[in-house]
């Protein structure tokens, strides 16, 4: 099980950044990457290739919809405890479950949202998984640029 905790930022310019981390049982805390939750999402489609594309989907129309925010620490905006019934065999493989995806990925997208309001990387690179290669998509996850 993990536990998400947010710290505030440090962008000046941006007074509701914040940063996600989380922690599992007797390990220490992490601060989740773009290349994290894309390699997960590669470990999914190599067990399940179909039901991986649906959750990459899923997660698209839910990026077409968060909005900056104004208040800290943010809420989410478009996760419901349902969503995750659908994509539960993924669960089956890798280190993160289909519901830490989800909320991880949200809050990442919240956060490009509210400090770079034209930012499109979380956006971008859901849209090229599984349409370009994988290199290329897991090399622009590296990058810490917004495209």
């Amino acid at each position: 099980m993990f536990r998400l905790e947010f710290t505030l930022g440090k962008k000046p310019e941006s007074p509701y950044d914040f940063i996600v981390k989380y922690k599992e049982p007797d390990k220490r805390e992490r601060t989740p990457a773009h290349v994290h939750l894309i390699v997960e999402m590669y470990v999914k489609h190599a067990y399940n290739p179909s039901l991986t594309l649906k959750l990459k989907d899923h997660i698209l129309t839910m990026l077409s919809q968060i909005q900056p925010v104004n208040s800290f620490p943010p809420n989410l905006q478009f996760f419901k405890p349902q969503h995750i019934e659908l994509f539960k065999d993924l669960d089956k493989v890798g280190e993160f479950t289909v519901e830490f995806l989800l909320v991880v990925t949200e809050l990442m997208a919240i956060q490009e949202k509210t400090n770079y309001p034209q930012g499109s990387l979380t956006e971008s690179l859901y849209r090229n998984f599984g349409v370009k290669d994988r290199f290329s998509v897991i090399q622009k996850a590296v990058l810490k640029r917004l495209r």
